[in-house]
């Protein structure tokens, strides 16, 4: 994808004049803060769009001394080579760094995992999956904090929440949002039979108090006694939280806390998560088709991802990608390398598509 020379001046004359609004001292509140952004993300453009600029530079003077010098012709043409073989490297640096940014890749997101077919098969895959994200999460250097969790007899996790932040925390877990699918023979199976169990997975950027506002009327708030599986977690006062927000139907129970005020502070959290969520997917309603061609389109029934244990293997539908090295991927370094070939695809897909 070749960027016109009249783009390349426009990037830098928008780089210059903020680096000079920026250092002008002049910028106060929120101003300041809008600037600020908008100068860390045009700074890589600008950045991949000198470095287009310097090259085709120095390719059109090696030109010049090519017809005007006749000593210097081999050698400027040798020179002028090299530095053309160098700038598609450059132009496609200088196109991915223009591609739009989805303004909530680098907030802090919301995990959920919830069992799905296969009873306490699958409730044994969620939390094998809860363990695989928060090992991915310590590799990254994330924090990834449980905020509740319904856990079932045997072990396992009938649905799981956890926040996660750190940098760039949604733009990659982004990918991680469908249906899981696990093969293998469940610890609880006498004849050897494999069984085939799945869970879903959805990854929800978190909001900033700003974006969402949730009225208080709004909201229907009961507050009873804590339970848990098997008897177990029974408190003795009345602590768990359910939040209804009436104008959705979303509901909310938080009761790992022991606090009522904490229960009812990590609800509101979720709430306010799934509300934002809400929102992004009707904002993105007109590009709907757009985004069905993208790899992370976030389409929560959508079959992504097969593990199976007798192979050993893990695969990515969406990107037909095959990994004999299941363990690797259920440790986190491998899911690494999974995620990364989805980032690839997409950003390759997103280019395609601006090239259409």
């Amino acid at each position: 994808m070749t960027i016109s020379q009249t783009r390349l001046h426009q990037i830098a004359q928008r780089f210059a004049e903020l680096e000079a609004r920026l250092a002008s001292g002049t910028l106060e509140g929120p101003d300041f803060v809008a600037a600020s952004r908008d100068y860390a993300e045009l700074e890589p453009v600008a950045r991949a769009a000198a470095a287009v600029r310097a090259l085709r530079g120095e390719i059109a003077g090696l030109a010049a001394i090519r017809d005007s010098d006749p000593e210097m012709r081999a050698l400027a043409e040798e020179e002028a080579a090299a530095l053309r073989a160098e700038l598609p490297a450059a132009e496609h640096r200088l196109a991915v760094a223009m591609l739009p940014k989805d303004s909530a890749d680098d907030r802090p997101a919301m995990l959920e995992i919830r069992a799905g077919t296969g009873g306490d098969e699958a409730a044994l895959f969620a939390a094998d999956l809860y363990r695989m994200y928060e090992r991915f999460a310590a590799e990254q250097g994330w924090r990834m904090e449980l905020v509740s969790a319904n856990a079932s007899e045997i072990g396992g996790f009938k649905e799981v929440v956890a926040h996660v932040a750190g940098a760039g925390v949604f733009a990659r877990l982004k990918y991680e949002s469908g249906v899981h699918r696990v093969q293998r023979v469940p610890v609880t199976e006498s004849g050897g039979r494999i069984h085939t169990s799945a869970a879903t997975v959805a990854v929800l950027p978190e909001p900033d108090e700003v974006d969402v506002a949730i009225d208080d009327k709004d909201l229907k708030i009961d507050i009873y006694r804590a339970s848990g599986a098997g008897g177990q977690h029974v408190n003795t006062t009345d602590s768990a939280v359910r939040l209804t927000h009436l104008p959705t139907g979303l509901v909310v129970i938080q009761q790992d806390e022991r606090s009522q005020h904490k229960n009812k502070a990590k609800a509101m959290q979720v709430l306010r998560t799934r509300l934002y969520d809400l929102k992004r997917a009707e904002a993105q309603g007109a590009e709907a088709e757009a985004r069905r061609a993208m790899v992370g389109s976030g389409d929560r029934s959508e079959r992504i991802r097969t593990y199976n244990f007798p192979q050993g293997r893990v695969t990515d539908h969406r990107i037909n990608l095959t990994l004999h090295r299941l363990t690797e991927v259920l440790e986190g370094p491998g899911l690494g390398e999974l995620i990364a070939a989805l980032a690839a695809e997409d950003q390759a897909k997103r280019l395609a598509a601006l090239g259409e």
